[in-house]
This record gives structure tokens, sequence and C-alpha cells, in this order.
């Protein structure tokens, strides 16, 4: 027979085994919070975008040595942009990049001050879609042969202050400032289509998705319970956006 000293060390030593094969409890330690912001922070500054759906539109026209063969791949190709089309889709693409990351902050500042776990969710569901479209726009601005915002990070710290003070007023607050929002979003990106290039089908295409994106984040918000904000909040968001797009055409 087993002595019970041998068989206490067997149970240990089974239970250090699955230990190793279960999946980590989460941890109540006060900074984890403030850990995993700082982990979203610098993932949507400095960590190459990835997205969970395909880049919409058709891919821009590759050279004719390095085109796929086939009739169907080849008029898959978009035209070739004139170079002041180019300069212009890269410089409107390049505030659609800076919306971006300002749109994954604020959904980041909201979600660390939320009050609710049905909120924050909400909210890093929309910052997941949002990062679909940066990893789009980011894309789109390698195509254009241009780069992002130079400011990006001004962009990410003020708008993630922004999220967090309009997230300790309360979550109906907070989702009213989604709500107003993506209802300004919405109405930069018409602005942004009426002035693409015509023959730009790609950037088009990739802001089409994102506007219809935007509207659903807004309207989950509504239905999740948001309050509309007072109307010198909403003009004094409109002023800071258009603070951020107009520096980041050039920046």
């Amino acid at each position: 027979m087993y002595s019970s000293e041998s068989i206490n060390a067997k149970r240990r030593r089974k239970a250090c085994a699955a230990l190793l094969i279960m999946e980590p409890m989460e941890s109540r330690h006060p900074l984890d919070p403030l850990i995993a912001a700082a982990d979203r922070a610098l993932r949507a500054l400095f960590a190459p975008a990835h997205a969970s759906r395909p880049v919409p539109g058709n891919p821009p026209e590759t050279p004719a040595s390095a085109a796929p063969t086939g009739a169907e791949n080849a008029a898959a190709h978009t035209p070739a942009l004139a170079e002041n089309d180019r300069r212009e889709s890269a410089a409107l693409m390049r505030v659609n990049h800076a919306g971006e990351v300002a749109a994954q902050a604020l959904y980041h500042g909201q979600a660390l001050v939320s009050r609710s776990t049905t909120t924050r969710d909400l909210l890093l569901k929309a910052a997941r879609e949002e990062a679909d479209h940066l990893a789009w726009c980011e894309t789109r601005l390698k195509e254009l042969g241009s780069r992002p915002s130079l400011l990006n990070p001004l962009w990410y710290l003020g708008s993630f202050a922004i999220g967090a003070l309009a997230a300790a007023t309360g979550d109906r607050t907070s989702l009213g400032f989604v709500v107003e929002t993506e209802k300004q979003v919405e109405g930069h990106l018409d602005e942004h289509l009426a002035r693409l290039p015509t023959d730009d089908t790609r950037s088009r295409a990739i802001l089409n998705v994102m506007r219809t994106d935007e509207i659903g984040h807004g309207a989950a918000a509504k239905m999740a319970g948001a309050s509309e904000l007072p109307a010198p909040v909403r003009v004094l968001m409109r002023h800071a956006a258009r603070v951020m797009t107009t520096a980041a055409y050039w920046i």
C-alpha cells in the first residue's frame, strides 16, 4: 500500500501538471486594467494593424510583368491614379487613418473607466471592428506610397483622455458620446467620399464599408441606453475633430 505521504506527493504532481494545460485565471490585481490599457495603446500606435476582414475593393493595378495571369485577375485591378489624384487620395486616407487611431483611443479610454461589463464589452467590440478600419487605411496608404500622420501619438493620447473623461460621468453619457462621435464620423466620411478622385475605387470601397460599420456602432450605443449630449459638448467635439482632420491632412 502507498503511504499517505506518497499519495499526497502524487496528487501535488498531478495538480502541477494540470496547471500547465489550464487556461490562466483572470487576475484581480488593481493594476491589471491599466496594464491592459497600455498594451492596447502600444498595439494601436506601433504594431502593424491586423484585420479580421479582407480589405474592401479591388487591389491596385500592378505592373504587367508582375500581374497574375488570367483575364479575371487582370480585370479586377483598379486603374492607376494620376499623380495629383494619388496625392489627394493619400492625404484623405491619412486623415481617415488618424481618425481610426483616435477612435481606438476613445473606445479604450471609455472601456477603462466604464462602470458595467456590458458597456465595456460593447466598447471593446466596437474597438476591434475599428481595428479593421485601421488596418485597411494602413494598407491603402502603403498602396498609395504614403505614410500615416506623424501626430498619431498625440491623437491617441488626447482621444484616450477625452474617452476616459466621458466615461467617468457615467455609462449613459459615455454611450451618448459614442452616438455623437459616430454621427460626426459619418458626416466626415460622406465628405471624403465626395472628395475622392473618381478613379480611386479602392479607397471608396473602404470608406463605404467603414461608414456602414460606424452607423452600426452608433445604433448599438443608442439601443444600449445612450443619453443625448448637451449642444455645447457636440459643438466642441466638432471643433476638436476639425483640428485633427486638418492637421492630419498635411502632417
